[in-house]
């Protein structure tokens, strides 16, 4: 009798493929499912990325225009010489030959030296009747930082002369010229912020081109230099010019400021004007004379801001509206030494004026704005 025998391993055989298929099976489903499942985490990571972008873009554009667009540069692109006159880095008067010729043109100026009655002239008491009625006082401009240019006037007082008490004379003849050269400086910083609109277009209309024209005489520019125009096109820091008109007139006593409405003593030899007693009879100068003291401190703003004496007072000035934003009149006045023959014992007197009677308290003074509009410009 054969005795058979069983052999395991053909029954064991059958039993390792089929582990190994399952197994396959298995593991390329888990693989498969990791896989989908990574596809799926990844997609929903880059969606949730990019819909916190859509929300949070505007947030972070608004954000860098707030931060940003008081420190950039604007640049017009279409034209070279625009991209030169906003180079903050560039700050010398390219066309230093001025075209003088017509720059007062737009300015009432000179009379005949007669003295000048055109328009009301009030008395002293009247005037500072006036000012308390409209409660207008220094005290209070200093405190608000605010002043009326309703409170302007054409004239001075015969009677400045006559206040014995200097404080009080000081006082209201700074009340008086304070309006004024808000005002004219009101006018040069709107002329600025409209240079720079027009600097900023890629095209420029009619109406600009023919404003530029107009600025290019008043400032005397030549070659329509627009580095040159920035440059000239700035304000004179109201306790500068208080303090020049003080000297100028001996605080609205001179004859010069009585009879012709001369705050700031400018020269003329064209004729007209009044001849000063102590000049000779060869001498061709005469004080120039205005039919109002407005016509009087816009030249002498244009008599600064274009004559070739002041160059320097002008680079100064660039660089501190560059570097910033406001002018220092106490480092200004240096620049002032051409003004008078006394040269640099000039501008120390101007110094010390502008010291003992805390006229830098004026100097960041505005324009109570009548409406919404100026007060938007302002």
């Amino acid at each position: 009798m054969v005795k058979k025998i069983r052999n395991d391993s053909i029954f064991k055989k059958p039993k390792s493929e089929s582990k190994k298929i399952s197994n396959f099976f298995f593991k390329s489903f888990t693989e498969k499912t990791k896989n989908e499942n990574k596809i799926f985490y990844k997609f929903s990571f880059v969606s949730v990325i990019i819909i916190f972008s859509f929300f949070s873009l505007p947030y972070i554009v608004n954000n860098l225009e707030n931060n940003f667009s008081k420190n950039k540069t604007v640049i017009n692109i279409s034209k070279k010489k625009f991209e030169i006159a906003l180079n903050k880095n560039k700050l010398n008067e390219v066309g230093e030959k001025s075209n003088s010729e017509n720059i007062f043109d737009d300015i009432e100026v000179f009379s005949t030296g007669e003295e000048n009655t055109n328009t009301s002239r009030l008395s002293a008491s009247t005037i500072e009747q006036l000012f308390q009625d409209t409660n207008y006082s220094l005290k209070k401009v200093k405190k608000t930082k605010l002043v009326n240019i309703g409170n302007s006037l054409d004239h001075l007082p015969k009677e400045m002369k006559s206040i014995e008490n200097i404080k009080k004379r000081k006082n209201l003849f700074i009340q008086i010229v304070l309006p004024l050269i808000i005002e004219e400086n009101l006018k040069i910083r709107l002329d600025r912020k409209k240079l720079f609109v027009i600097l900023n277009k890629n095209n420029n209309s009619k109406t600009d081109v023919e404003w530029l024209k107009k600025k290019f005489k008043q400032y005397g520019v030549v070659k329509n230099d627009f580095s040159t125009l920035k440059i000239r096109m700035d304000e004179i820091p109201v306790s500068l010019a208080i303090a020049q008109s003080a000297k100028e007139t001996g605080w609205g006593t001179s004859r010069f400021a009585q009879k012709g409405n001369a705050l700031f003593g400018q020269w003329t030899w064209s004729g007209d004007g009044i001849k000063p007693a102590a000049a000779d009879d060869n001498s061709k100068h005469k004080v120039a004379s205005f039919k109002v003291l407005k016509a009087s401190v816009k030249a002498y703003q244009r008599n600064l801001n274009t004559h070739s004496s002041y160059i320097k007072f002008r680079k100064e000035r660039a660089i501190q509206r560059d570097n910033f934003g406001k002018l220092n009149s106490l480092e200004l006045v240096k620049y002032l030494d051409k003004y008078a023959e006394t040269g640099i014992e000039y501008t120390k007197i101007l110094l010390k004026i502008i010291k003992q009677n805390s006229l830098t308290e004026f100097d960041e003074v505005k324009i109570l704005p009548t409406s919404k509009k100026l007060k938007n410009l302002i």
